[in-house]
């Protein structure tokens, strides 16, 4: 008998008798055997594509011979492979270049490396680590002056034993969210999931998308979901699943349908928000600028005066050069006296000097205008307007005194005599307010005197003086920002609320094959597998009511003929 590896060669006729006879061993080295075919005058033989072919009359028999090979032939191959000549003669090889093998072993290590980057565990510990700095960067005070870490985290007595500052500036960590081990992290989370897009999600769509037709019953009813259907079609089937909201595809006696394909994409979709998520986080840490200012009521600023850069990324955009106008500041109290709000009558012009926007903020409602945002933020003691005797109203400056707590309280002075640097005893009556409704006073020798109210009209006389408290100038404290990656933040987050939605619905996909009466019906989903099983159930149970009903149109139209 000839081995495995023997070749058919001639005729794929089937035979009706066979002899086995030897010959001596070809050139090709391999032993070479004939097995002859007799076919009797009249019979017919079914060709390999299935057709019937007579033999002709005028022939007694037809002999017919089919060789077959011990080994494989060599085969052809393009680039110089080894094939013999009808001669004998060896043929020369051609050597493959270095260029090939360099580029299979780029893609080899191309490979390896994809597989690495898209390994699920890998994956977590990076979001798990950019967490723990997220974390870390709401812990430790950003963007303080290197004085501020060199007290609170000072070497001689370290937090927690060990950490310094070294432990905070050397990283990066006093600017967390664009520091390099942060960007680093995030670049590499990025990294991977582009790896598991492309080596796993796009190729599950592929597959996905297949109309894959079976034509074996025994590999249908090997699914997640199988069953018979006697005396039925795959045609009725298909009507059933169409009207449950499936895409059906039939194809001879095969039938193969699908839903819920949306479901495949969605993991896509999923990575492409956080992408974007991140991305939009990165230009915010590179791209961005940021500034603070106390400004009095009554004066100006530039706004390019007072952004600094955040990052290299950073590009001044033509609105710096907009003036800010601080029209009035001004403040709402609680009944008990506390602070419950405050206000910044704010005015935008532009460089010719016009009007461009106005708007009165307070927190938590900023002012956005050629993507700056400013914030009310802080607030403060300007100034103070007194009359003395009837002079004035001399603008006494408010300074802020430094007290255990939250608390603000500010301070004034106002002398009773000439200021005489020889002589630096000078006295005068004292002024303090916590907010800008009440002025508490104090004579010269520091008794207390009394309270007035800003513009309450009503004097009061200390030391032979009589003073009074005109209005009590607020300053604001202000935050100014851009962050060119709001925006694409917004856009990532909400696509990744949609598609992780949508990765919720199931892809659902079903075969079936005719079998004679029978159709074999066989299906799986990757999600919600019970109720997927309660559908089919319930499907199924509709195909004898359909045929039931079309027996029952046919015999009426019969009956009527």
């Amino acid at each position: 008998m000839p081995s495995p590896t023997s070749y058919l060669l001639l005729n794929p006729s089937k035979p009706s008798s066979f002899r086995w006879l030897s010959a001596p061993a070809p050139r090709l080295h391999a032993r070479r055997f004939h097995v002859s075919c007799d076919a009797p005058r009249g019979s017919s033989g079914r060709s390999g594509g299935g057709r019937r072919e007579a033999i002709p009359a005028g022939a007694s028999k037809a002999k017919k011979q089919i060789v077959f090979f011990d080994a494989a032939p060599p085969v052809s191959q393009e680039g110089g492979a080894a094939v013999e000549k009808a001669g004998g003669e060896k043929p020369t090889t051609k050597v493959g270049s270095g260029g090939n093998a360099a580029l299979a072993l780029l893609r080899r290590a191309t490979k390896r490396t994809l597989a690495v980057l898209s390994n699920l565990p890998l994956a977590i510990s990076e979001m798990f680590a950019i967490a723990a700095l997220m974390a870390l960067g709401t812990v430790i005070d950003q963007g303080e002056a290197p004085s501020y870490y060199f007290e609170k985290f000072p070497e001689d007595n370290p937090v927690f034993g060990f950490i310094t500052w070294r432990w905070i500036l050397t990283p990066g960590f006093d600017h967390m969210f664009s520091s390099p081990v942060f960007l680093g992290l995030l670049a590499l989370l990025a990294t991977s999931l582009m790896a598991c897009t492309y080596t796993t999600q796009l190729p599950m769509v592929k597959v996905a998308r297949r109309w894959s037709f079976t034509h074996s019953g025994e590999r249908i009813r090997k699914q997640e979901f199988a069953d018979s259907l006697p005396r039925a079609s795959v045609q009725d089937l298909g009507v059933i699943l169409m009207g449950a909201g499936y895409e059906v595809f039939t194809k001879g006696p095969s039938l193969y349908a699908f839903k819920g394909l949306a479901g495949r994409y969605a993991p896509i979709g999923v990575h492409l928000a956080m992408l974007f998520i991140m991305a939009g986080a990165t230009l915010s840490a590179t791209g961005s600028f940021k500034g603070s200012v106390d400004v009095p009521q009554g004066l100006n600023f530039v706004i390019g005066d007072v952004m600094k850069p955040r990052g290299v990324l950073s590009v001044a955009p033509d609105v710096f050069n907009t003036e800010v106008h601080v029209n009035r500041f001004y403040m709402e109290y609680y009944d008990s006296g506390e602070v419950s709000q405050f206000y910044s009558d704010l005015s935008l012009f532009n460089l010719d000097g016009k009007e461009v926007m106005r708007k009165t903020i307070k927190v938590n409602d900023p002012l956005r205008y050629g993507g700056i945002t400013i914030y009310q933020t802080d607030w403060g003691f300007s100034a103070l307007q007194v009359k003395k005797n009837g002079e004035g109203p001399f603008n006494l400056a408010m300074a802020p005194l430094k007290l255990n707590g939250d608390k603000k309280l500010f301070g004034t002075f106002l002398p009773l005599e000439d200021v005489d640097s020889s002589n630096p005893n000078v006295k005068g009556i004292s002024m303090l307010a916590r907010d800008l409704q009440s002025i508490v006073l104090y004579d010269q020798e520091g008794k207390f005197v009394g309270v007035r109210r800003p513009s309450s009209k009503l004097p009061i006389e200390i030391n032979g003086n009589e003073i009074l408290i005109e209005d009590a100038i607020g300053s604001t404290g202000l935050d100014l920002k851009t962050d060119p990656g709001v925006p694409i933040v917004y856009a990532g987050f909400g696509a990744l609320m949609l598609t992780t939605c949508i990765s919720y619905l199931s892809h659902s996909q079903i075969w079936a094959l005719q079998d004679g009466s029978t159709v074999v019906v066989g299906g799986k989903t990757n999600r919600a597998k019970l109720e997927f099983s309660e559908e089919m159930n319930r499907l199924l149970d509709k195909v004898p009511e359909l045929i039931s009903a079309d027996e029952n149109v046919f015999d009426t139209k019969s009956t009527a003929t």
